[in-house]
């Protein structure tokens, strides 16, 4: 990921020698941990790993897990990986471009301000590889273009490769050739507190092409698989989006919350992505980053009733993937804590 002194090598696997064995290619033992070779060292996953702490150990930044997926296409699901999984650890030049480091972060470091300007010229953008996989939540439902009725064979559930038959929608022309993504819908989602209707989860689960058309259904191939397609997944036009996000100054103002993590897990932590209640009305666009933060009330003595707001204190980050309306589908980059749904999200404070 970039060039790392000889000594800073040393010193790091030395720090880290009793939890992994590392052994040179040419002294090859069975089952080794970690590998070294020409233009790296290859690691095994252990339980309880993931990219971001990977990146973390091996390159000093988290925010390089990118560019560690990028060097391990084998791995589908970066969010995925699993014990016995092998990386491939590359040691990158300095010269090349930390896009997907909070901007914020490497301008606010000392530096001479020549050397701040520079840096943020080259920084212009955040990539996330699995940027077409992500969901959305919105009010206003999309008409399908289709739906799955089969999977070939009497497959329960589809996977890449696997031939599926679909229900053309009403009024809906497909054609030999074209590309739909397919989804399934949770929600109406409600706000607890006041009871408004905040829209339903599109859920993305892969992508399929159309291979021939009959007069009552269509054959497709799955070409992607996200999650398992299940039969009664849906379709809508397939639109690919680069994974390279530009990064932009954020809307002023902004407290928001949110709402839910697209997995529907309870506790959310670094590299989840989560939807929030601000959109497009709002000023929300792609490539923004936000703080998460808490603000606390407290009595100003014992023998007060009365409860006093405290500063926010700032305790993550997330930028934003997409965004809807009046919903936003955003990937935590930092966590210092754990984030529920609720929590509080703001305009960086500078």
């Amino acid at each position: 990921m970039r060039n790392i002194s000889n000594n800073k090598i040393f010193i790091t696997f030395i720090c880290i020698l009793t939890t992994l064995i590392i052994v040179p290619i040419c002294h090859a033992q069975e089952n080794p941990t970690s590998v070294e070779n020409e233009v790296g060292f290859y690691y095994t996953v252990q339980k309880g790993d993931t990219l971001w702490d990977l990146s973390n150990r091996f390159a000093d930044s988290p925010w390089l897990w990118p560019d560690l997926w990028k060097d391990n296409q084998h791995i589908p699901n970066p969010h995925l990986i699993y014990p016995g999984n092998r990386l491939l650890l590359f040691k990158k030049k300095d010269t090349d471009t930390i896009i997907n480091q909070k901007v914020e972060e490497i301008i606010a470091a000392p530096q001479p301000k020549e050397i701040k300007k520079e840096i943020k010229e080259e920084i212009k953008s955040y990539k996330y590889f699995s940027i077409d996989t992500v969901g959305f939540i919105r009010k206003e439902p999309i008409n399908p273009s289709g739906s799955l009725f089969k999977v070939k064979d009497d497959k329960g559930l589809a996977s890449t490769g696997d031939l599926v038959y679909l229900r053309p929608g009403t009024n809906i022309n497909i054609f030999p050739g074209a590309w739909y993504t397919v989804y399934r819908i949770f929600g109406p989602l409600i706000d607890e507190k006041t009871g408004a209707l905040i829209g339903s989860q599109y859920y993305l689960t892969g992508v399929v092409k159309i291979i021939k058309i009959e007069p009552l259904y269509a054959l497709a191939e799955v070409i992607k698989t996200y999650r398992a397609i299940a039969i009664n997944d849906l379709l809508m036009p397939y639109e690919p989006r680069s994974p390279e996000i530009p990064i932009t100054e954020c809307e002023k103002g902004i407290d928001g919350a949110i709402i839910s993590a697209e997995e529907k897990r309870e506790i959310i932590g670094d590299n989840t992505v989560v939807f929030i209640d601000k959109g497009k009305k709002d000023g929300i666009k792609p490539g923004q980053f936000y703080s998460i933060y808490y603000q606390e009330k407290k009595r100003t003595s014992p023998d007060s009733r009365e409860e006093i707001y405290l500063d926010p204190v700032d305790f993550g980050s997330l930028i934003v993937l997409r965004a809807e309306q009046t919903t936003s589908s955003v990937l935590v980059t930092k966590s210092d804590k754990n984030i529920y749904p609720g929590a509080k999200i703001r305009s960086p404070v500078k």
